[in-house]
């Protein structure tokens, strides 16, 4: 975590003073990537221990939307994941990242709805981060790098981010510290490069370089099975009522499904609906998740065979226009709730996780 404090003081001067080479190695052959890929290793579950001394800052284009994730290593050949976490609660006033990882854990500490100080300016304001502890054999060493691969696809997933590698243009959504460092300034950083090179040549004869990294990335991304997410039971019930879009609905999300009670929960496009403060919008059925947050689905216009789930907070003026119809419950799915193609969503802004899950919301 030294090495995160220099960063966010380095913020205080001119940024961008420097350039990297751009990692150039092949990642078509990585003894690093075929060692994890033939050992089977299974990455760690995420354990979110969120601390709620770091200060909530959006990013800058508004809450929960980086723009992309930050690969970080501590530079600290002698420290644990545990004594990181707890010197950075310490110093987050100088620098604070989202979550740390190792050999066997993926620890989130910071909501990733909000900004963290890793990088400076500008790239607080766009990035997911995440720290890499040192860790000090071959098999730690694999399993670190799938853990990290993995998170980072994961949290790609989580905010509707596709893999796109920014070493060679400064334009993408996998950013190593060096890249941030070399294209968009605020640091002089190289990490995770000497680790992973240094790491790489020790326990696998080759070195290893962010090129490899990103293809674990995109293998991870690709086959990408939240499926096993205890998925929230709620109750359905079609219904006949109008409601008008609040001045608030920004802070939350329009979806396909709603999250938490159906796999295929997705975030959706405002624009969709052209949504505008105090318009009104038919719904025809609503649902009650197990932990009680109400959720409504909504008809863009009475000529459109679309619908979109939305959470309470988004609605004002609900009302019945005809009494509701028809109830039916169920606890993972909605389909016996909802014949149409377009069915429950999720809720993102309103919801938090205690507890330790590998395909939970990542806040």
């Amino acid at each position: 975590m030294h090495k995160v404090v220099l960063t966010a003081l380095a913020t205080l001067g001119a940024a961008g003073i420097f350039g990297l080479s751009t990692t150039t190695a092949s990642a078509a052959s990585s003894n690093v990537n075929d060692y994890i890929n033939s050992q089977g290793i299974t990455p760690a579950k995420v354990t979110k221990s969120i601390w709620g001394g770091f200060p909530k800052n959006a990013y800058r284009n508004g809450k929960a939307k980086p723009e992309g994730v930050v690969i970080h290593e501590t530079a600290n050949p002698s420290s644990t994941i545990y004594n990181e976490i707890a010197y950075m609660k310490r110093n987050y006033n100088n620098a604070f990242v989202h979550s740390f990882v190792d050999a066997s854990n993926i620890i989130n500490i910071a909501n990733t709805d909000y900004l963290a100080w890793g990088v400076g300016y500008p790239g607080n304001a766009r990035f997911v981060q995440f720290e890499q502890v040192e860790v000090h054999s071959k098999s730690a060493f694999a399993h670190e790098i799938a853990n990290a691969a993995w998170y980072t696809a994961y949290l790609l997933n989580e905010y509707n981010l596709k893999p796109n590698d920014a070493a060679y243009d400064g334009k993408g959504t996998v950013w190593s510290h060096g890249s941030v460092a070399k294209f968009l300034g605020g640091s002089s950083h190289t990490d995770p490069v000497g680790y992973y090179a240094s790491a790489g040549s020790k326990y696998f004869g080759q070195k290893y370089t962010m090129a490899m990294f990103y293809q674990m990335v995109k293998k991870y991304y690709n086959n990408l099975d939240l499926s096993h997410t205890k998925l929230m039971s709620a109750t359905y019930t079609a219904v006949n009522q109008q409601a008008q879009l609040s001045s608030t609905y920004k802070k939350y999300y329009l979806y396909n499904h709603v999250k938490g009670s159906h796999k295929n929960a997705k975030r959706q496009s405002w624009s969709k609906i052209a949504p505008k403060v105090g318009k009104t919008y038919d719904i025809d059925m609503t649902a009650k998740k197990s932990n009680g947050s109400m959720w409504y689905r909504i008809r863009p216009s009475k000529t459109s065979a679309k619908r979109y789930w939305v959470y309470s907070g988004n609605l004002t003026n609900i009302k019945d226009t005809v009494t509701a119809t028809a109830t039916s419950t169920s606890a993972s799915s909605e389909s016996a709730a909802d014949s149409s193609s377009v069915a429950s969503a999720s809720s993102s802004a309103v919801e938090s996780s205690t507890s330790t899950s590998s395909a939970s919301s990542s806040n």
